[in-house]
């Protein structure tokens, strides 16, 4: 019944959300207590300040809530037509994303077919050591918001609960610090056996082997990425390598937990929203334009002479800069590459296979199922200098074939006007002059009785031979 009530309070708080703009480049010290309506994600608006700049007009929220509320009351039927991923891409309402996430990411279906299973990790006593892990961990996640304020709590309760049947469910992954904060943010929209099963395909399909014990597909993906900022950002890939800032310094912290501690909150939330209808190319391009705001240019190079101002300046990017809008429409814009993780989001919105009862073996891994196709755009284009002596290279090419064409045409030409020699008579100077005449047929062997012979033909008996 707690439970219930948690769930109506947060689902009629999520209504009055307003996704309002993260202000910028003010202390934490010197910022004013906001209103109530910036209060809508329950964060202490003194520490996370939000603002209703840029407030999308209410008509404007309800129509996207009626169309949602359309889409989720026939999910497959809406699912079997085309996919338009821009409407996740615009923002899921907050009074839907508590629907709308599970059906995305397939936890409800997974929660439809377990009817109970949760009920029955939650009863478990689970494994003391991750219980203690687990225990020292809670009080991290988010501090600041209403839910995990005090350690008797329901917020840290029910997270609490939720990692310890994680544990239960996959005991040979166990439990990882960074599914922490990615469980309290689904906490925080829903109730814990749907945030549950949300956790556990973000696990196992969208991010598979990023929180097993050895994160082996975080260190592949780690080299994937700087593949990625070498062809999109090349100044801050030199920037990085020259101070050898390894991907595993910043990369880490925003794949493992979905940037949920490195953006404002509202930007988060959009970020999941395309998150879990694209799948996890959207954590490359989001953590691309972030190295690009702030290593993209040379005024923000100049005061990075080490390891430590580097990564500093890639965790202080100016909050107007992190603007949900501002931020997710750089995302879509700015960011020239394309990647098809073939082997990731292949069938993602397809109906999954039901998996085992109990915890069963392990997953098998393989490295060729993480590896991702991907598809960059051409290089840019070469400097000035270059394409000067690339077009004069093309000018002598066109002239030099011009000049060979038109040499062509002159011999033909001139052929054509040379008569052909004439016949050369034969020489008979000191030679002697042979008439030879062929004999007659008689009239009779002709069959020409009484007839005269005409004129000489060549073929015929009485024609001359001139030989010399």
């Amino acid at each position: 019944m707690r439970m219930q009530r948690r769930h109506k309070e947060e689902v009629r708080g999520n209504e009055t959300e307003v996704e309002g703009v993260h202000q910028g480049d003010k202390e934490m010290g010197g910022m004013e207590a906001l209103g109530e309506e910036e209060m809508a994600f329950g964060l202490i608006p003194i520490l996370f300040p939000l603002s209703s700049l840029g407030q999308p007009p209410v008509e404007l929220i309800r129509h996207r809530e009626a169309r949602w509320l359309e889409m989720t009351s026939h999910w497959e039927k809406a699912m079997a037509r085309r996919y338009k991923k821009v409407l996740c891409r615009k923002g899921i309402p907050s009074s839907m994303r508590a629907r709308c996430w599970p059906l995305l990411c397939g936890g409800q279906s997974s929660m439809d077919r377990n009817l109970g299973k949760y009920k029955e990790l939650e009863q478990s006593p689970g494994d003391p050591q991750w219980l203690e892990t687990i225990e020292k961990d809670i009080h991290r996640q988010f501090p600041f918001h209403e839910m995990f304020l005090s350690p008797e709590g329901h917020g840290q309760r029910g997270l609490m609960q939720l990692l310890k049947a994680y544990t239960v469910y996959r005991p040979h992954e166990g439990y990882c610090q960074a599914q922490g904060p990615v469980a309290a943010v689904l906490l925080m929209h829903m109730p814990a056996e749907q945030a549950f099963w949300c956790l556990v395909q973000i696990s196992e399909r969208y991010l598979p082997g990023y929180y097993s014990p050895e994160m082996e597909a975080v260190l592949l993906d780690g080299e994937v990425f700087v593949a990625l900022l070498r062809r999109v950002c090349p100044k801050a890939y030199k920037h990085l390598q020259k101070h050898s800032v390894g991907p595993l310094l910043y990369v880490t912290e925003w794949f493992l937990c979905l940037y949920s501690r490195t953006l404002p909150f509202p930007t988060v939330l959009r970020i999941w929203d395309t998150f879990l209808s694209e799948g996890v190319k959207v954590l490359f391009r989001v953590g691309l334009v972030l190295v690009r705001l702030a290593l993209g240019s040379s005024e923000n190079l100049r005061d990075c002479t080490g390891v430590v101002e580097t990564l500093e300046k890639l965790r202080s990017i100016p909050a107007r800069l992190l603007q949900e809008d501002t931020f997710m429409a750089e995302v879509r814009r700015r960011v020239g590459t394309r990647l098809g993780f073939c082997c990731r989001d292949r069938n993602l919105h397809q109906p999954q296979a039901q998996p085992p009862a109990g915890p069963g073996p392990p997953p098998l891994f393989t490295p060729a199922f993480l590896i991702p196709e991907i598809v960059v755009d051409p290089p840019p284009p070469p400097p000035k200098e270059q394409r000067r002596l690339e077009r004069e290279q093309l000018k002598e090419q066109r002239r030099q074939e011009q000049e060979r064409r038109r040499q062509e045409e002159a011999a033909e030409k001139q052929a054509r006007k040379k008569k052909p020699p004439g016949r050369k008579k034969p020489d008979t100077r000191g030679k002697t002059f042979h008439v030879a005449q062929r004999p007659m047929l008689s009239l009779a062997q002709e069959g020409r009785e009484g007839e005269e012979p005409g004129p000489a033909k060549r073929n015929s008996a009485p024609y001359l031979e001139t030989y010399f």
